[in-house]
């Protein structure tokens, strides 16, 4: 959630460096995180800062921007948008997920940059937490840790010892989140049959989520929660 208008641009006060296929493409102390939607921020450099000798342009552009090819590696498609025009006149940004590493200060990150105005908490809880899957009980514990995130529904992480484990089969989904890290999930087989990636846990962490590695969490919105004996409403919305 934002609580200023789109596109919204704040200078960072981090110095952020693009690597891709053995060079530094950006070594940048000046980027601006812009939001361009509500979900979270980008990186936007200035038009001098424009890596030209990697760089070839495309016929996608337009009077209002000049997209760019890179000249590296495989040569990734589209990689750099500059913009001439409106609020972001004079910066250029740079996909994700099109080059090998991105950095701030001397940090890797993974995924998009983190927004400065989310955060994460985990709490250990003493609460009675059950979780039923299509009628059966598939976990059940008085210590669960509760994650809140900006903006998102409260998460639930269970122990696995806490679990019914023979009903929990290996699914070969991975996605990834740069305030956690990168999930592995699990199906959920029941007598009237296997709800697909209805689970999801972290093998590993970022440093800032390291209490929730190897807890399990359920998507609520698919499943029947109770804490405390009362049963919860699902959420409508769908974030891990």
């Amino acid at each position: 959630m934002t609580f200023f208008p789109l596109p919204h641009i704040e200078n960072s006060a981090k110095r952020i460096r693009v690597f891709h296929a053995g060079v530094y493409l950006v070594d940048s102390q000046n980027a601006k995180l812009v939001w361009l939607h509500e979900r979270y921020p980008t990186y936007w450099f200035l038009e001098s800062e424009l890596p030209k000798e990697y760089l070839k342009p495309t016929q996608s552009g337009n009077k209002d921007t000049t997209i760019y090819d890179l000249t590296l590696g495989e040569q990734p498609q589209g990689v750099i948008t500059h913009h001439h025009i409106g609020k972001l006149a004079g910066l250029f940004t740079i996909k994700f997920d099109k080059v090998d590493m991105w950095f701030e200060e001397d940090e890797e990150i993974f995924v998009h940059p983190k927004d400065p105005y989310k955060r994460v908490d985990i709490i250990q809880s003493k609460r009675h937490v059950r979780v039923e899957v299509n009628g059966v009980e598939v976990a059940n514990t008085t210590s669960p840790k509760l994650l809140f995130e900006t903006s998102l529904p409260t998460r639930t992480y269970i122990p696995k010892v806490d679990c019914h484990l023979e009903l929990l089969k290996p699914s070969s989904l991975k996605t990834s989140c740069p305030y956690k890290g990168d999930a592995s999930y699990y199906h959920v087989q029941t007598p009237s049959g296997l709800v697909e990636n209805v689970v999801w846990w972290y093998p590993t962490t970022v440093l800032e989520c390291v209490p929730i590695k190897g807890l399990v969490a359920f998507y609520d919105e698919k499943v029947d929660v109770w804490i405390d004996g009362v049963k919860q409403e699902r959420p409508k919305t769908h974030f891990s």
